[in-house]
């Protein structure tokens, strides 16, 4: 009987102290700064982990607590999108104008490459040209009476 009890005993102690650690290993590896640089503070306008003052103090408790209920990084996104709306959202949406600043970057890019392009073109044809002049004999006495003059 005292074993029974001593056995009974230390399986409440071992599920008790490993209970925790079960679930934590369950639990997604989220944590505030994580999230932090991902969203913005929509006082400041800067990420959150720029910011500071009581609403982005506010912001990093609520994201605390959904840490502590063990959610995941897009849940508590989502949860910080339905308390202060899009906004909070550091990086654009992929729809709508938001779409500009993924878009714009990229066209600018083929814009400036397609200019480089097109100038080295233009140089380099404009260097052909001048390589291919000839020089007229009213041109080539000019330039021989030059050089006579400045030699020694």
């Amino acid at each position: 009987m005292k074993r029974s009890l001593a056995y009974l005993t230390l399986a409440i102690v071992v599920t008790i102290v490993l209970t925790p650690s079960a679930i934590a290993a369950g639990c997604e590896k989220t944590s505030l700064i994580d999230i932090q640089d991902e969203v913005m503070c929509p006082i400041c306008g800067v990420p959150l982990a720029n910011a500071g003052g009581p609403q982005s103090e506010n912001q990093r408790d609520f994201i605390r607590e959904r840490v502590k209920k063990c959610e995941s990084k897009d849940q508590i996104k989502a949860a910080l999108v339905a308390e202060y709306t899009t906004a909070v959202l550091a990086e654009p949406q992929k729809s709508g104008f938001g779409l500009a600043a993924y878009l714009v970057p990229i066209f600018a890019l083929i814009g400036g490459i397609t200019a480089i392009l097109l100038g080295a073109l233009r140089w380099r044809r404009g260097q052909g040209a001048a390589r291919s002049k000839t020089v007229s004999a009213a041109e080539n006495d000019t330039l021989d009476t030059d050089l006579r003059r400045y030699d020694l």
